[in-house]
């Protein structure tokens, strides 16, 4: 009987800790229709406390690339193998000139507790990691309300969970959410950002399941009409008269 009831107790708290139910009065409900900003828009400006100190985004980031990845809540298992990800692949973001910005509905006290505890991790078999980037304290909602993650039929936090990739211009060109459930991908949100890289210094498209190396499309229809292979030009190849690709040597 004893047994029932501890596993009845963990199993309340286990719920508690992902139905995420207890951050929004529900009075406030009818308030919380948010939008998300599309591609293309200016990503929405915040100021907030975090394990850094003070953040005004993104003007603090310069003209530097810029990944705003958003958690529910501290200590929950999906999220902390996130940032565990993120904490180990730092120096490949540095590399690429990106500045990571992590969000959280919790208090800043917790994600120091968080961060800390994170940091005694050695993940996968890998040494410990000493996480750098900011983890922005959201427990009022004001970045997950500008950025459209409070879903408006339901009193909870859960689907704050976005990836916003924002350029030097501070222009949002991607967004992705993943349900809490399943992890993100942090080698597709590199992926991504690389292809974009390319796609501007280029000016070129990458098309589908393009990893860095790839050859590129031609961002044009060339024209209708058959063309003789000794046409097109150099680097060049025709998979059809609407794709054509470029080789690029670097």
């Amino acid at each position: 009987m004893k047994r029932l009831a501890i596993i009845f107790v963990m199993g309340l708290i286990y719920t508690s800790l992902w139905s995420q139910q207890s951050k929004i009065p529900t009075g406030q409900l009818e308030d919380r229709n948010f939008r998300i900003p599309l591609i293309g828009e200016k990503a929405p400006a915040f100021s907030a406390e975090s394990t850094n100190g003070p953040v005004n985004f993104p003007s603090d980031f310069g003209i530097s690339w810029k990944i705003l990845f958003a958690h529910p809540q501290d200590f929950t298992p999906v999220c902390s193998s996130e940032l565990l990800e993120l904490a180990y692949l730092q120096n490949e973001f540095e590399r690429l000139g990106v500045k990571v910005v992590v969000v959280s509905t919790d208090r800043l006290d917790t994600h120091e507790q968080w961060k800390k505890a994170l940091e005694q991790v050695d993940f996968k078999g890998r040494e410990k990691a000493r996480i750098r980037f900011p983890l922005v304290d959201d427990k009022d909602l004001q970045v997950s309300k500008k950025y459209g993650m409070l879903h408006p039929s339901t009193n909870s936090t859960r689907y704050v969970r976005g990836v916003f990739i924002i350029d030097p211009e501070n222009i949002i060109r991607a967004v992705s959410f993943y349900p809490m459930e399943v992890g993100r991908s942090t080698a597709e949100i590199i992926r991504t950002v690389t292809a974009l890289k390319t796609v501007d210094r280029k000016d070129v498209l990458t098309p589908a399941d393009w990893t860095p190396g790839d050859d590129v499309v031609v961002p044009f229809v060339p024209s209708s009409k058959p063309v003789a292979e000794s046409s097109v030009p150099e680097g060049y190849y025709k998979i059809a008269w609407f794709l054509t690709y470029r080789r690029l040597t670097n």
